[in-house]
């Protein structure tokens, strides 16, 4: 929504406490804003600190996932939970590169604990989950893609990891063939030149679905 200058010009000219008071008036509605500018104004933490309460978070949170597994329909729900705590800590922070490496953190430690569960359910059952898993990979990589070249260093040894971790659960292997990720790139650590274009193809053609 734009806001024509008249509009603009009688709001700078409202007094200061009326000002403050509709400010927090809408703060109250928008909480994603009002976080942002906590943490913008008064936080005392950095932006890496919020990363690192983040990281600590996204792994108990993938060992308890392990330890409460009762289906991969409900283990998919609890991925999507944690994605959207990430989301919302790049939204507050503005961390572009944090946005890569947590999520890349949070697949990996999935995996990790959880490829046992996954490989447990039907092959039917765990489709819906894998192709998630798929394009979540192809999203971290196109964070990656979009960060500076000077970073892709930082990411090598989690890119790895997380190719050998899918390679171990053929179903995951399954949909990544029939939904046109190479786990060459991360096995290899590196991301094709052009993975925007291929991304736009598959999803064109309907895979990532």
């Amino acid at each position: 929504m734009t806001f024509d200058p008249e509009f603009k010009e009688a709001i700078s000219h409202l007094p200061d406490k009326e000002k403050d008071k509709l400010i927090l008036r809408l703060l109250k509605k928008d909480l994603m804003l009002a976080n942002r500018l906590h943490f913008e104004l008064v936080s005392t933490k950095s932006i890496e600190e919020q990363r690192e309460d983040l990281e600590k978070r996204i792994i108990e949170r993938a060992k308890r996932m392990q330890e409460t597994f009762y289906s991969v329909g409900y283990l998919n729900m609890d991925v999507r939970y944690l994605s959207g705590e990430i989301t919302e800590h790049v939204k507050i922070t503005k961390d572009k590169f944090g946005e890569a490496s947590l999520n890349l953190l949070m697949l990996t430690e999935v995996l990790k604990n959880n490829n046992p569960n996954i490989l447990s359910a039907t092959p039917g059952k765990a489709r819906k989950f894998c192709t998630a898993v798929i394009s979540r990979v192809f999203k971290i990589m196109l964070l990656i893609d979009k960060l500076h070249t000077d970073y892709m260093l930082e990411f090598e040894e989690g890119l790895r990891e997380l190719g050998n971790l899918m390679g171990e659960n053929p179903y995951i292997m399954k949909a990544a063939i029939n939904n046109g990720l190479d786990v060459n790139w991360l096995l290899q650590a590196e991301i094709p030149e052009d993975i925007k274009a291929i991304h736009k193809d598959l999803r064109n053609r309907g895979f990532l679905k």
